[in-house]
């Protein structure tokens, strides 16, 4: 054993007699990282946090791991979650603010990193600040007037009463659960919270139970988060409205609150009614991510309308979709609210033979054979398998062209599209899998961890 391999199994056990002993600890650690030991560091650290999971020390310095070797995602899932606004751990602030820097949110990472000295002054950095550029124009800049939004240096004044009005646009859609492949476990749940308070009204009423309420959808985009939500609506003969952020943000302090008003206003008067809010994340973002005023108060409406504060929200079913339920604010999940939260996995291997069904629906064909393709597209999101038909037809329409004959699609063709599509749900499971595993309080990804068999 040479020199510095004692060295790091003395400092190794000095830490392992003094769990409490931070600054040893984080010496073995920074050590162990300007060697670029990176997975020696990971390991350590992964052992001590199975014995002290909640230890800020010890998740901030795995993050600091993750943030050497560029693994951004990974590093941020741990941030998010100990950079708490009501009691803000300075450290995690500073290195909150070099990711954001590295993302290229510059404007962010000042305000955090300002953030994070006024805490701990020791903490300043100035190198990191002077990359970030901070100086007294830039304190200028920023500065709020009277609460009002500053906006490239002009302020952006409460709206008026004579703002107009937007756009409702109401549908009745006619799909229902069946037509929808798979989510069998989703549909039951959506029946038990929204379905059956409206169709089995008086057994409810007798429980006191009215019909009503909240679900939150979440997981990886294209796989039918929206179709579902709409089939919803089709199984209670209800109407349906879908809003989306341009539908509600206003450039003007003030009409973006008045807007997401008019919308429950104009639901609860066409009762029952499925509210659909899509990227929710969007319009009820976390507040401690927020340094503009605007953008609380926006969460804070949405809050009062959910809760049904000055009006009855009784026959108004709620449905939220997101892609990022970590950055969904938690009051949302509160009872009341969307109190149920429900994970959409990418469809299984029933459900990808019923949506390539779907979509082969009407074009020339030739005994296609489903299962197998099916197994050939594991992982594939219902976006993606439209994307393999698209591509095998595409293909066809050139052979056509080139000999003036045009051939039914085949098997084959499918399964030699489905090799030059590439899942688009692997890039969001592998920023979902970092939140699951190390910012998952409560349980609330535990679905994400079963969907990938990690214990």
């Amino acid at each position: 054993m040479n020199d510095l391999a004692k060295t790091l199994a003395a400092l190794r056990e000095a830490v392992r007699l003094t769990p409490g002993n931070i600054p040893l600890l984080r010496h073995y650690i920074i050590t162990l990282l300007d060697l670029t030991r990176y997975d020696e560091a990971e390991q350590f650290l992964k052992e001590m946090l199975a014995a002290d999971a909640r230890n800020n020390h010890l998740q901030l310095l795995l993050a600091e791991t993750f943030y050497r070797q560029g693994k951004n995602s990974h590093s941020l899932a741990i941030v998010e979650t100990i950079c708490n606004p009501q009691n803000p751990f300075a450290p995690a602030l500073v290195l909150h603010a070099k990711l954001l820097y590295r993302n290229g949110e510059v404007r962010r990472a000042v305000e955090e990193y300002k953030r994070a000295i006024e805490h701990d002054e020791t903490l300043a950095d100035a190198d990191f600040a002077n990359l970030l550029g901070i100086n007294a124009s830039w304190d200028d800049q920023v500065t709020d007037a009277n609460d009002d939004e500053v906006v490239d240096g002009k302020i952006r004044h409460s709206a008026t009463d004579d703002a107009s009005s937007m756009e409702i646009r109401f549908e009745r859609p006619k799909m229902k659960f069946d037509q929808v492949g798979g989510m069998d476990s989703v549909k039951e749940q959506i029946q038990i919270k929204i379905i059956y308070p409206i169709t089995h009204s008086e057994m409810f009423a007798a429980y006191g139970k009215k019909a009503g309420g909240g679900i939150l959808l979440y997981g990886p985009p294209g796989c039918g988060k929206t179709f579902i939500a709409r089939a919803t609506a089709g199984e209670v003969d209800a109407n349906f409205i879908t809003i989306g952020i341009n539908d509600i943000l206003d450039m003007w302090m003030g009409n973006s609150e008045r807007n997401l008003h008019e919308v429950f206003q104009n639901a609860r008067r066409n009762r029952p009614c499925v509210l659909f809010f899509d990227e929710v994340d969007a319009l009820g973002a976390s507040r401690s991510d927020m340094r503009q005023s605007a953008g609380r108060h926006l969460v804070n409406q949405f809050l009062a309308e959910m809760d049904g504060i000055d009006a009855d929200n009784e026959g108004l079913l709620i449905l939220g979709a997101t892609n990022a339920p970590w950055h969904v604010d938690g009051a949302f999940r509160r009872p009341g609210r969307f109190d149920r939260v429900i994970f959409v996995p990418p469809p299984d291997d029933t459900a990808r033979e019923h949506i390539l069904q779907i979509h082969l629906a009407g074009k020339p064909s030739d005994r296609i054979d489903f299962r197998k393709i099916a197994a050939k597209t594991a992982e594939f999101s219902g976006a993606d398998l439209k994307a393999v038909v698209d591509v095998a037809i595409e293909t066809k329409l050139q052979q056509a062209i080139k000999s003036g004959m045009p051939t039914p699609i085949s098997t084959n063709d499918l399964l030699v599209a489905a090799k030059a599509v590439r899942p688009t749900t692997k890039e969001w499971f592998s920023t979902a899998r970092n939140h699951a595993i190390y910012a998952n309080q409560g349980g609330t990804y535990d679905d994400i961890l079963a969907y990938l068999k990690i214990k």
